[in-house]
């Protein structure tokens, strides 16, 4: 019986050592898998903030419905901007107003001409020559920045202002 006293005597220090370090190892390893677990609970109340914080399939499952209801949304709206994009360009968008004295001999600049354009160029050109007697009024169509009427220089002009070119 001495002899099994004997060899716990011999080892004694050398395993309490090994245990100790093992203790050690075990306690480091405990620490840096509960800061882990740390950061991923953070992680997972980051993830799961502004829902139901149900399993994390739930969770997921709930992103992607609003991810759908947005691109859908997105794709009706990009509809609708379409559809606005289209039909302004047939609303008068470019208007100008050019006023002139026709007639040498009377006083002022009363005359006038005014485009009135969409983005396409259709739309009227108004012209008034007032004179001392009489005030006329004249009003031709637009079509692709021309029209089938001739135009005076002056019409000409406030299409051309209209369009952006002078």
């Amino acid at each position: 019986m001495g002899n099994s006293y004997e060899w716990l005597l011999t080892y004694a220090v050398p395993t309490m050592v090994t245990v100790l370090l093992l203790l050690a190892a075990l306690i480091g390893l405990i620490a840096w898998l509960l800061m882990r677990l740390r950061r991923v609970e953070k992680s997972y109340r980051t993830l799961t903030a502004g829902t139901n914080a149900g399993n994390l399939e739930t969770v997921l499952k709930e992103h992607v419905e609003q991810v759908h209801a947005a691109t859908d949304r997105v794709r009706q709206l990009d509809e609708a901007t379409d559809r606005l994009a289209r039909a302004s360009r047939s609303h008068i968008q470019r208007m100008s107003v050019l006023r002139f004295n026709p007639f040498r001999d009377s006083g002022g600049d009363q005359s006038f001409a005014v485009a009135f354009a969409d983005q396409d160029g259709n739309g009227v050109v108004i012209s008034s020559l007032h004179g001392r007697d009489a005030t006329r009024v004249y009003a031709k169509p637009l079509a692709g920045w021309g029209s089938v009427y001739q135009l005076t220089d002056e019409e000409r002009q406030a299409i051309e202002k209209a369009r952006g070119e002078s």
